[in-house]
């Protein structure tokens, strides 16, 4: 099947803003769970109760936005916040807690917003409609700013227990990160890498897309984009049973591309 065909479903790709709630209290939580899922074109992905559980739902479920406490027990929301701010393409942090000192600090951490306990609906909405807005702007912004491929490798090289193996690029289906390693899934099979992500988006702009904070695909093997069993959406790829998940983050630079490629 050729590239493009078969692959754009009714849905808003992108237009939904998927929400990660951290806070160690559960009632805390369940409130903002609540007020968040009335709001249109919102979604809570994820809960969690700690910055290590935090990390994981992030990696898991590529957030939108972050709804964020400042007081939480072992590693704080300050400390979280600037771990956050190293990932590649990090969720925007809006921070909620009861202790107005902790204004000043939230804000140095580049938040996008600040929101007093108990949190009010009319000023969750606000807060979250600036987000939103501006990760309009940072989508945007990736898709006119993609470089060209400059990439001279044919191959890439992967270690394997024969030593070095190497591997064709117009072989490879994708790329998979867990939070130590990449894997590169190929004709061949699959091999773990000493490359990062953001090394192979890189250079290999224009032939690989990212579809997940934690995924790299091939364009040109791209054969459809289905609806999981979950309700994820997913990609079907050529010469692979693997599918691996778009997140709604990517999915409108994704049904960009796609768009391109179905043109004649």
């Amino acid at each position: 099947m050729s590239p493009g065909s078969n692959l754009i479903q009714q849905h808003k790709w992108g237009d939904v803003m998927d929400i990660l709630i951290v806070d160690d209290e559960a009632l805390a939580r369940q409130r903002l769970v609540r007020m968040a899922e009335k709001l249109e074109d919102c979604h809570v992905v994820g809960e969690a109760d700690s910055a290590e559980s935090a990390m994981a739902a992030i990696c898991a479920q590529d957030p939108d936005v972050i709804l964020l406490d400042v007081q939480m027990p072992g590693e704080d929301g300050l400390s979280l916040a600037r771990r956050i701010a190293e990932l590649e393409h990090p969720p925007a942090l809006i921070f909620c807690t009861a202790y107005d000192q902790y204004a000043l600090e939230a804000f140095g951490t580049e938040a996008v917003g600040y929101l007093l306990k108990p949190v009010r609906a009319e000023h969750l909405r606000e807060v979250l409609a600036k987000a939103q807005r501006l990760n309009k702007l940072q989508r945007a912004a990736i898709t006119e700013e993609r470089p060209a491929s400059t990439s001279q490798r044919s191959h890439i090289t992967a270690k394997t227990r024969r030593g070095l193996e190497l591997i064709a690029i117009d072989d490879i289906r994708f790329f998979l990160a867990d939070q130590k390693y990449v894997t590169v899934y190929h004709l061949g099979g699959e091999h773990l890498l000493d490359e990062t992500l953001k090394e192979l988006e890189a250079e290999f702009a224009g032939q690989f897309v990212r579809i997940h904070r934690n995924a790299l695909i091939s364009l040109k093997h791209i054969e459809a984009v289905e609806r999981s069993n979950q309700g994820h959406y997913q990609v079907r790829l050529a010469d692979t049973e693997h599918k691996p998940v778009v997140s709604r983050r990517h999915a409108g630079n994704l049904k960009n591309l796609i768009k391109q490629l179905a043109q004649p």
